[in-house]
This record gives C-alpha cells, sequence and structure tokens, in this order.
C-alpha cells in the first residue's frame, strides 16, 4: 500500500521546476568543503548551502540563511513549483523582516536534490533538515517555528505532530489532505497524502493559520477547518481576495507574522491542549482588508513567474462563495485526469 500511496502522491502532488533554477558548486576557495549556488547566493558569508543525506538515501539540498538578531529559527517548506533558486530573495526578506535564522530545503526530485518527490521522501527529507539544524547548528525545540507553504503543510504538520515541545507553527495555504483538495470527502482513505486533518490535533504549539478568501487552488475552507482542530490556536490571518501565490503581496502577511514570532518570544506556548489567547477574538473568522501601511515589498528580482505557473495550470478561479460541491463537476474531473496532476 505504501508504494501506491506515494504514486498517487507523485501524480497529484509534485510539479518541480523543470530545469531547476540554479546549480550548486564546491567553493575551491573555502578549506571547509563549502559550497554555494552561483546563480543566487555567490559567497555569502550570511548563507550556508548545504548536502544533507536523508534516511532513504536522497541528497537534497538545502539554505541556511543567518540573522546575527535571531531570536529563533524558521525551516520552510515551500510550495509546489519552486525551488530554492526562485525561493532565496523571500528567504532573505522573512530572516531579514522576522529577525531569524532560517532554514529551506528542496524536496527530493527538486533543484538538485536527488531521488523523486513523494510523501515518504518529504517526511524524510524534513527530518533531515530538523537533524541539522539541532546538530550542526544546536537549535532547540523551543527556539524552532516550523513554516509550511501549501503542500508544505505536509511535511510541516507530520514533524509537528512528532515533536513536543516546538515554539511555533505557520500554515501558509494549507491542505486538510491531498484527496480533500480534489473532492469534498468526509472521512480519510487508506490512499489519501498528507492527512493534516488528523495529525493537526497532535501539534501542541501555537498555530497560525495564514489563507487567502480567493484561493483558487487550496479553498480557504481547508484553513478555517485546520485552525479550529488545532490545540493551541492563534488569531488566523483570513486575507481578503488573497489567492494561492501572491499572499506574500499584502501588507498583512509580514504585518501578522511579526507579530506572532514576537508572541512567541514573549511566552513560552501553553501546555497540550490549552487554547492561547488571541489578538483580536471578534476577527477570528473575519477576511483582513488590504491596507496601504506597511506594505511588504518584495525584491523586483523575485521570480514571479513560476510561482504565478501555480494558476495558470487551471482553468477558472474558483468564486469565493461556490459550493464545496461544485468541485465534484464532471468537467473537472476530466480536466484533473488529462492534466494527470493538481498543483498545490
Amino acid at each position: 500500500m505504501g508504494g501506491v500511496t506515494s504514486s498517487i502522491a507523485a501524480k497529484f502532488a509534485f510539479f518541480p521546476p523543470n530545469p531547476p533554477s540554479y546549480t550548486v558548486i564546491s567553493d575551491e576557495l573555502s578549506a571547509a568543503g563549502k559550497f554555494f549556488m552561483p546563480e543566487v547566493t555567490r559567497r555569502r558569508d550570511d548563507v550556508d548551502v548545504l548536502k544533507l543525506r536523508t534516511r532513504r538515501g536522497n541528497e537534497i539540498i538545502a539554505l541556511y540563511v543567518k540573522n546575527p538578531k535571531a531570536s529563533a529559527t524558521l525551516l520552510y517548506s515551500h510550495g509546489n513549483a519552486a525551488d530554492l533558486g526562485q525561493m532565496f530573495e523571500l528567504f532573505v526578506e522573512l530572516s531579514n523582516r522576522l529577525r531569524v535564522n532560517l532554514m529551506g530545503y528542496d524536496y527530493s526530485g527538486y533543484g538538485q536534490s536527488t531521488g523523486k518527490p513523494t510523501e515518504s521522501n518529504t517526511y524524510a527529507d524534513i527530518d533531515a533538515v530538523y537533524a541539522c539544524l539541532k546538530n550542526q547548528y544546536g537549535v532547540k525545540d523551543e527556539q524552532l517555528i516550523l513554516y509550511g507553504q501549501s503542500v508544505g503543510s505536509g511535511p510541516t504538520v507530520d514533524l509537528a505532530s512528532r515533536i513536543p515541545n516546538l515554539n511555533g507553527v505557520v500554515l501558509h495555504s494549507p491542505i486538510l489532505s491531498g484527496l480533500r483538495v480534489l473532492y469534498p470527502v468526509k472521512r480519510t482513505f487508506w490512499f489519501d497524502i498528507y492527512k493534516n486533518i488528523d495529525k493537526i490535533g497532535q501539534v501542541n504549539c501555537p498555530v497560525l493559520v495564514i489563507h487567502g478568501t480567493a484561493d483558487e487552488v487550496v479553498d480557504w475552507s481547508h484553513g478555517k477547518q485546520l485552525w479550529e482542530l488545532c490545540n493551541n490556536r492563534y488569531e488566523p490571518v483570513w486575507l481578503s481576495g488573497g489567492g494561492h501565490c501572491n499572499l506574500e503581496l499584502y501588507p498583512d502577511y509580514i504585518r501578522y507574522l511579526k507579530k506572532f514570532v514576537s508572541s512567541l518570544n514573549k511566552a513560552k506556548p501553553p501546555t497540550s491542549g490549552s487554547k492561547s489567547p488571541t489578538l483580536d477574538s471578534d476577527n477570528q473568522n473575519k477576511p483582513l482588508e488590504n491596507g496601504a501601511s506597511g506594505m511588504f515589498e518584495l525584491n523586483p528580482d523575485l521570480p514571479e513567474a513560476s510561482r504565478n505557473s501555480l494558476d495558470s495550470r487551471l482553468d477558472k478561479s474558483k468564486k469565493l462563495n461556490k459550493p464545496e460541491k461544485s468541485r465534484m463537476s464532471t468537467d473537472l474531473i476530466d480536466r484533473f485526469r488529462r492534466r494527470k496532476g493538481l498543483i498545490w
């Protein structure tokens, strides 16, 4: 069954950029055997390029962005149709704005990581990165924030469910499960993938959920239901009109991320099963309007084209109030079969 499940995951979920947006070169000027990415990192002292071996025998590429004023470390699991070269500028922006060290990585089969992208491999990938943070950089669980975007919410929730003393978790446009992206099923089937809906209740630390109300790939209901199932709910961020690939451009995105990280620094996470107080209980289920102040302006060199390609694989955006059952339409299923995949 495991092989079948991995096959479904590879068919449904993974679209690594082809060709990869970067290369990895050994730094001949370094006696320590360091690596760099000539397309993005060059020989920067504040960025480590790593090759990590997973328990499944794959060699994955990771980036560690250092911040001298870091109060925590963020482990970022990116979305489906991106790799480290495309995510690099965002990683640097987040490290600077949030004052955190940031570790990002490419899943097996993405970028210059070896192997094939499967659900099981992504679990092994994030475990290898987590071990590196603990053993090489001395990061404690109480200092670690896990961040999962879209399909990256799968390995993020899985790891978070196994670590009792995490600092916090951020779920960005997360999925309830792979099958639930396609069909409004009411139960979990054995062949489903990334069963976040069944694992989120095992996460004890504060969880921030960020989702766009006009997400045409992963419906807003996924984020809302996951937030409702959290043991330790932090005030969610529902970005009014936000899609699947543009939430970083909203002012409230970085503002609430900074507020979340700041709150984690001020107090230890509550014990298992407790509900944390929110910033504004009246606004928990209200979408945030896009304001003009505090705009999070990304570096203009950030490659938005590839991230926008997520939208281009779908024919039409879902209307905000369109019934969930409409995703069961014959036309959508036929289109899905022809494409042999769906992007998260």
